[in-house]
């Protein structure tokens, strides 16, 4: 039987289902983390993880972003060969139509992040557009759509290698995992795509992302099938390595491995690995010409009782008074709350830094004395003072650290994941500190924010330097001012201790 799609169905569909995801988890995701939280035994891990889930739980109320990075958009679909049109635009042309609709809502508005002319200007598209379409004929008479939406710093994580035939995916695979950092925000899900050609498997790997969490069900019945086996033995494995929770070190470093293969060629093997970060946006639903897709109701029950609560020995940090013999006392893994002003910058920001002062032009913004926070925020809505405002990936800044720390006086750094051995060595160097925000808690976050303005290269957008006010902000000590790294240090007491060599599990 033929079935007639509207354009404005699809175009609806899709902005639906991208909010829908800017703000939901998936319950399989909530369950495995809240079971990932209650069997945690590192201290650092478990508070990032409460954060985590009360963050989700905080977006599901009042319907806001997880994460200040609300991705670019993949979406995968299926086009039943029975299905006929009434639309005058093609079907790329709605989806990218739907995305634009989604993330201009003035209602909750989502952060445009996607760029044109990447080799080049790198000018922002200002809608979040084009999406990342993968069409398929089918028979059948309805549209299958399966939405994503990807952080960037999850996909930066992203890795491929042409294996010869006889090599070991596992050994590959594990291989990978230390050398991907904490930026892909664990604990997630990592897809895999084995087979094909180049592009397929990379292609495999990024829907096996879109599968539910379902690895406890299969550890119960057992593997069945080559592929579950090696689920069964990477998903043991990873977490041996002791990584965990936003690189802290501990138990859960994933919390579920997908897997999809495909026929290859005799001489190949190719293996794309794909990490899928603690935001895990993605929803499923099909069309077939009764009207718009009706989305999974979440239900506020689904979400655990999990509270987060300050410890009675943190430090409270005014960062208006700041000074290197303070800084000089803090500990790799200690928790710190910040109150007062906070400056922020990211990639462009510190791109444009660097000419302005190789020009001997004066900077917008007096930095010294200052902490710079890695974050693009999303616009405010309501009373919000700023959008959810998650940190970035730090990593990405390291070529900026010593021009930052020596020529504009910045006492310290706040981002997420891990920084470069050398920049570890700056940072001491100059005796300055690396904190860390969790990432995947973004609107938590932004609670901290009592003001908000921009101060210096507002061209940029949300990539401009911001002015923050803030108070009680959770950070913790990822780079102590002696040079002292958490993401070293807590991976490997926690892969120490998984392997059963006592140790005292204190951060």
């Amino acid at each position: 039987m033929t079935t007639t799609i509207r354009q404005d169905d699809v175009i609806q569909s899709v902005a639906d289902a991208l909010q829908f995801i800017s703000c939901y988890h998936p319950k399989d995701f909530l369950d495995a983390m809240h079971e990932a939280w209650e069997r945690e035994e590192s201290p650092a891990a478990k508070d990032a993880m409460a954060q985590i889930l009360v963050n989700s739980r905080l977006c599901a109320e009042g319907r806001r972003p997880i994460c200040q990075d609300t991705g670019i958009v993949t979406v995968f679909v299926d086009v039943g060969m029975d299905v006929q049109w009434d639309a005058d635009m093609g079907l790329e042309n709605m989806i990218n139509a739907g995305v634009a609709k989604a993330y201009s809502d003035p209602g909750n508005p989502l952060r445009a992040s996607v760029l044109r002319d990447p080799a080049g200007l790198r000018q922002n598209t200002g809608d979040n557009t084009p999406a990342v379409i993968h069409v398929r004929v089918v028979p059948g008479n309805e549209v299958h759509f399966k939405v994503a939406a990807k952080g960037g710093g999850s996909e930066a994580k992203s890795r491929f290698a042409m294996l010869n035939p006889s090599d070991d995916i596992a050994e590959w695979v594990i291989s990978q995992l230390p050398t991907m950092g904490a930026g892909w925000c664990p604990p997630g899900v990592i897809g895999i795509g084995v087979g094909g050609t180049a592009e397929r498997s990379m292609q495999l790997a990024k829907e096996a992302c879109m599968e539910s969490i379902d690895i406890h069900e299969l550890q119960a019945r057992g593997a069945q099938t080559a592929l579950e086996a090696l689920r069964l033995d990477l998903f043991e494995r990873i977490n041996q390595l002791g990584i965990g929770a936003q690189g802290l070190g501990g138990l859960t470093t994933v919390l579920d491995v997908k897997i999809r293969d495909y026929p290859t060629h005799a001489a190949n093997k190719p293996v794309a690995l794909i990490p899928n970060c603690a935001a895990n946006r993605h929803v499923h639903f099909s069309l077939d010409g009764s009207g718009v897709a009706e989305l999974p109701v979440p239900r506020l029950e689904d979400w655990p009782a999990v509270t987060w609560e300050v410890g009675e020995n943190t430090r409270r940090v005014n960062l208006d008074t700041i000074t290197h013999e303070e800084i000089a006392q803090w500990q790799p893994g200690e928790t710190l709350l910040l109150s007062g002003t906070l400056l922020t910058g990211r990639d462009a920001a510190h791109a444009r830094i660097r000419q302005y002062l190789a020009e001997g032009k004066p900077l917008p913004v007096d930095f010294r004395g200052k902490f710079i926070y890695y974050v693009g925020p999303v616009d405010p809505v309501r009373d919000e003072k700023v959008g959810p405002a998650g940190p970035t990936t730090a990593t990405r800044m390291d070529k900026f650290t010593d021009l930052m720390l020596s020529e504009t006086g910045i006492a310290g750094m706040i981002g997420k994941a891990e920084r470069s051995a050398d920049t570890v060595e700056v940072i001491r160097q100059h005796g300055s500190v690396y904190l860390i925000a969790v990432g995947g808690a973004a609107y938590l976050v932004s609670r901290a924010i009592r003001q908000a303005r921009v101060v210096g290269f507002e061209d940029l957008g949300m990539e401009a330097i911001h002015e923050f006010v803030v108070e009680d902000m959770p950070v913790t000590v990822a780079v102590s001012s002696d040079g002292q790294s958490v993401h070293k240090q807590g991976p490997e007491k926690w892969q120490a201790h998984i392997a059963g060599i006592p140790i005292t599990v204190d951060a």
